[in-house]
């Protein structure tokens, strides 16, 4: 710089400085020993408790939800309770990497499946796992590369990396769910080592106070940043040369002109595989997501809890979730077809409305209307902010290329689509090639099967199970479980490229620190009882989530009961 002249004026200097002041901590936060990044967890998870109870009354005040009604469950479960949880299991597999220099996951959690893949058993992670999902049970399938003999080498990677350089991290946090940034930035720092900035979504920004107040010893030494502002803040932060990777909740539509620049110039680029963006970026961008229901002989309760089952993969968080059900897969000739349509319409009639707090859902609402003028508005209105669940029930499969299953939604949406088949082996075969072929996106599914049926199925239900391209499958559940245990990866089956993003690149989340996942598999009874707490036909929702929440911050066997008389007023 010439003497006498002054530095260029930036258009947003207080984002400079706190890259600056990331870039000067990134080497030290990635050295830094393992027990004094431990105690930043633990004063993390103590942040989180700490702020609960405000976080949740603000966001229940943006989404026009009643307090102690039992759909405040939802911000609790979706905010500090999937926090708190992560954290604890998070710090658990942190200890004992520090102690015996890896995980020691012992061999009964190891399984090979008959093609030689290995899967590993991370849920239930405890006793109290036991007791609170009894019957429930998850595994990581690995990708191919990973068996028995060399999974420690494909663990915790970058804790065996020698004087690592560190990184900045951007943080492109999601709008809908509470907990989606502060997740991001948890793993951007505990399992890959790097320094983070979270750029909040001005929808949900309220909760930058509680965010900066419970990751406030990381943000004192410098480790953590929280940024506000709308697109062209969004814009300056990823292409700040201080910014080393990038990582996006949201939509492929964001994701694509990050990469390569928005209009048609973007899309040419998009075309020839010529990015824009040279910085390693991962995502997790949405799916249309496929509920597959296997025909058998069902009882009333069976009909009636899957309808609720669905009805809450529909309208939870008013439909705004990236793992809510989009279509729903039916075979044409079961018998209990239209039975459990029915019970699915009760249902959700029976819901109070929903202010429809994410910008946009009126407008994608009405076109998505406009494109099935059959489909059912489902229930009241409040006032003109409510919108009603829409079922489009009976979509022709064989048409070549509707909205419904080719976009997702994002609204309280969801299409149901009836395949002819011979019998339940052949629907469940054409199902998933459906689900793989047809739908968009790759994040979760579901497949709904009776424990007579499935063992009738026998090879070809686990066949099935295999060949579905979903980095989570839920078995009888919501896969929105894969993303709230904490003991699961969360993100897209691998594969996607740039140009062709889909549900994104990589994974989140993710406590036992696994480098080369392919899919979760949660398995779950047939029906559970008492409901589930995240089901929003559960009548003590709320008090069952504060207590869930209050339980992961020092599980015992007090809380435990606590929680265990909370569900039964479910």
């Amino acid at each position: 710089m010439p003497p006498g002249s002054q530095p260029a004026e930036t258009p947003h200097p207080r984002l400079d400085r706190a890259l600056a002041e990331l870039t000067d901590a990134k080497a030290s936060w990635a050295r830094l020993p393992l027990a004094r990044k431990i105690d930043y967890a633990r004063a993390l998870r103590d942040g989180v408790q700490r702020v609960a109870a405000g976080q949740v009354e603000a966001a229940l005040e943006a989404k026009g939800i009643e307090p102690g009604s039992p759909r405040a469950g939802e911000e609790w479960i979706g905010g500090p309770y999937v926090t708190s949880r992560v954290l604890r299991l998070l710090i658990d597999s942190l200890d004992r990497l520090r102690r015996h220099g890896g995980l020691q996951i012992p061999p009964s959690r190891l399984r090979t499946r008959g093609n030689g893949q290995l899967a590993v058993e991370v849920f239930p992670v405890d006793v109290y796992d036991r007791a609170l999902y009894a019957g429930f049970r998850g595994e990581v399938w690995m990708q191919p590369e990973v068996n028995r003999a060399n999974l420690n080498d494909h663990v915790a990677s970058f804790y065996r990396r020698s004087q690592p350089a560190g990184g900045v991290a951007l943080v492109l946090g999601a709008g809908n769910v509470a907990s989606i940034g502060p997740l991001d930035v948890i793993h951007k720092l505990f399992v890959e080592g790097q320094v983070a900035i979270l750029k909040l979504n001005p929808v949900n920004d309220y909760l930058g106070p509680f965010i900066e107040d419970a990751f406030g010893e990381l943000i004192h030494d410098g480790y953590v940043r929280v940024a506000y502002g709308g697109a062209e803040v969004g814009s300056y932060l990823v292409s700040h040369p201080a910014v080393d990777e990038i990582h996006v909740t949201g939509g492929a539509a964001t994701h694509d002109a990050i990469v390569f620049g928005s209009g048609p110039e973007g899309a040419h680029r998009r075309a020839a595989a010529e990015p824009v963006l040279t910085k390693r970026i991962t995502s997790e961008l949405g799916n249309v997501s496929p509920v597959i229901l296997v025909p058998g002989r069902w009882s009333n309760g069976e009909l009636r809890f899957h309808a609720e089952s669905l009805a809450t993969q529909m309208v939870q968080n008013g439909g705004f979730n990236c793992n809510a059900v989009r279509v729903i897969l039916t075979h044409r000739d079961w018998p209990q077809r239209d039975a459990f349509l029915g019970h699915l319409r009760r249902v959700l009639a029976a819901l109070p409305p929903r202010r429809a707090y994410y910008p946009g859902a009126a407008e994608r609402r009405e076109r998505f209307l406009a494109a099935y003028p059959g489909a059912e508005e489902i229930g009241p209105t409040e006032d003109d902010l409510g919108l009603p669940p829409v079922l489009a029930a009976g979509l022709d499969p064989d048409s070549c290329d509707p909205l419904a299953f080719r976009e997702e939604a994002f609204c309280a949406f969801s299409a149901e689509a009836p395949l002819a088949a011979a019998d339940a082996e052949d629907f469940l075969r054409r199902a998933v090639d459906f689900a793989n072929e047809r739908l968009y996106g790759t994040l979760n599914a579901s497949v709904v099967c009776r424990p007579a049926t499935r063992r009738r199925l026998g090879a070809s239900f686990d066949r099935a199970v295999a060949d579905l391209r979903y980095g989570t499958i839920g078995i009888n559940q919501w896969p929105a479980l894969g993303y709230g245990i904490g003991s699961t990866p969360w993100g897209a089956f691998p594969g996607h490229s740039l140009e062709d993003i889909q549900s994104g690149i990589g994974t989140v989340h993710n406590t036992f620190l696994f480098d080369r996942p392919e899919k979760t598999v949660i398995d779950a009874p047939f029906t559970v009882r008492p409901r589930p707490p995240w089901f929003v036909t559960h009548r003590g929702g709320a008090r069952l989530a504060e207590r869930l929440t209050r339980f992961e911050a020092a599980p015992g066997p007090a809380g435990l009961a606590r929680v265990l008389l909370a569900a039964v007023g479910g």
